[in-house]
This record gives C-alpha cells, structure tokens and sequence, in this order.
C-alpha cells in the first residue's frame, strides 16, 4: 500500500518536470509537506482536452495550445477517491490506494481508470517493515535518479444530488498500487505504481479508454528504480511535518 508520502518541490518546477500547465489557484493552495496523508490536498497531472466542457475542471484551453492536442495540467485534488455516484465523501478516508489486480473492475474505480487516469508527484513515499520482533520500522524511498517520482493515478469529481446548480464539485484521486518489486525485497508486498516518463503520454491518454496498454503499465519498476533508507519514528505521526522526517537515520 501507499499510506504515507512526500512532496515538497515548488509546484512550477514539478510542472516544468511533466510539461503541464499550472491551473488557477494550485499554487497559492499548495502547502509542502514530508508527510502527506490520506484526505490531504495533493498534486496531480491529467491531460485536458482543447475544448472542454463546462463540467470540466481546469476551464478552457490555454493560449498557445495546439488545435486538436491534449494539454497536460497540474490541479489540486483531494487524496482519497469518491466515486461520482457516492451518497458522501466518507469514502474517501478508505479508497486512497486502489489496487492493480481489481482497479479495471472494482465498482469505485472501473469507470475512472477508463476515463479519468492521472499522475500524481510525489518526491519520495514511506513503507513500514515488520520486524521478528513486531516492531514497525519505516522507510523511505526514492527514484535512485534523483528524480521525481510519477504514481499511477485516478481522479474523480463528486459533489451531493442535492447540491445548487453551480456548486463546485470534489476533486478526488487514489493512487494505485502493484506488488511490491525487487526494490520492495524484505521490506513490504507492495507499492506504488511509478511509471516510467516515457510512459506519461500513453497512462495519461483520455482516447485510450479500453483501458488494455495502460493496464500494462500497473507492474513493479525495474530492479534499481527506487533507493531506500531508514527513517525516525515521527514519520507516524500526521502531526509532524518538516523536512527531518527524510533524513536517514
């Protein structure tokens, strides 16, 4: 699973990174944190179609944008999926991970993986390794590049059947889970879906809604990916949050 994350890069350059647009208002939202946590406002990268529809988040194309192509953009959502038929938003407290095997069929995540795929950024995540002993000993891991990693995403929008017309909508994501790689050896069975940047266009593809090369993509990285390193005890806590929780100890 993925419960915990971080991701303090200023929001221009995680855009650079993915080639996307800022939308409204991401940047004065945007808080940096090293302890992300479910129900938390976190970044994400979905394409956009050039000519959008009022429901759409993100509003209309961007001046410079090329007639016909879809244009990545960087946007706020809440981590947590609420399916748009959802009665409330409680669920959003348990569907923060969605897992690989199910993710095409599972009634909360099946229309959004065909439509709605997106990418979360995240500069690095945490995982708990049990020890003999029962102790929990958590971990943090990195892109062995230096990079920024790019979790497999969903996103939804949701707001109440009872709700004014105009009244904005809930902008949900889940971040998908694999079994754990060789990078994940002795420490935990999963992961985080991290795709490859060569990778983006085609996860990223609205068109594609067969959903079958994207599905592809849901496995472990290659052996070498990701690098880790153990970490303080204060990382389980969602009230600490500053930049000692990374340091190696």
């Amino acid at each position: 699973m993925c419960g915990r994350y971080a991701l303090y890069t200023p929001p221009a350059r995680i855009a650079r990174y993915f080639g996307a647009t800022l939308a409204e208002g991401t940047e004065a939202d945007y808080e940096p944190s090293w302890n992300v946590a479910p129900t938390d406002q976190v970044l994400g990268i979905r394409d956009r179609p050039p000519h959008p529809g009022p429901a759409e988040a993100g509003g209309g194309p961007s001046p410079g944008q090329p007639d016909g192509q879809p244009e990545r953009l960087l946007m706020s959502f809440r981590w947590g999926l609420v399916p748009w038929w959802s009665k409330d938003a409680k669920s959003a407290s348990r569907l923060f991970n969605a897992r690989s095997e199910t993710v095409a069929t599972k009634a909360s995540f099946r229309e959004a993986f065909r439509r709605r795929r997106i990418i979360v950024p995240a500069d690095g995540f945490y995982e708990w390794r049990k020890t003999k002993t029962g102790a929990r000993q958590p971990h943090y891991f990195t892109r062995a590049d230096g990079e920024p990693m790019a979790f497999a995403g969903l996103a939804e929008r949701w707001r109440p059947k009872d709700a004014p017309e105009g009244a904005p909508f809930l902008r949900s994501c889940t971040i998908i889970t694999t079994p754990g790689g060789a990078d994940m050896e002795g420490i935990h069975d999963r992961m985080p879906v991290i795709l490859d940047p060569a990778t983006f266009d085609l996860w990223l593809d609205p068109a594609d809604e067969d959903g079958e090369a994207p599905r592809a993509l849901l496995r472990p990285p290659p052996a070498g990916t990701v690098v880790h390193h153990l970490v303080g005890p204060r990382i389980g806590n969602v009230r600490n949050n500053d930049s000692s929780l990374i340091e190696s100890v």
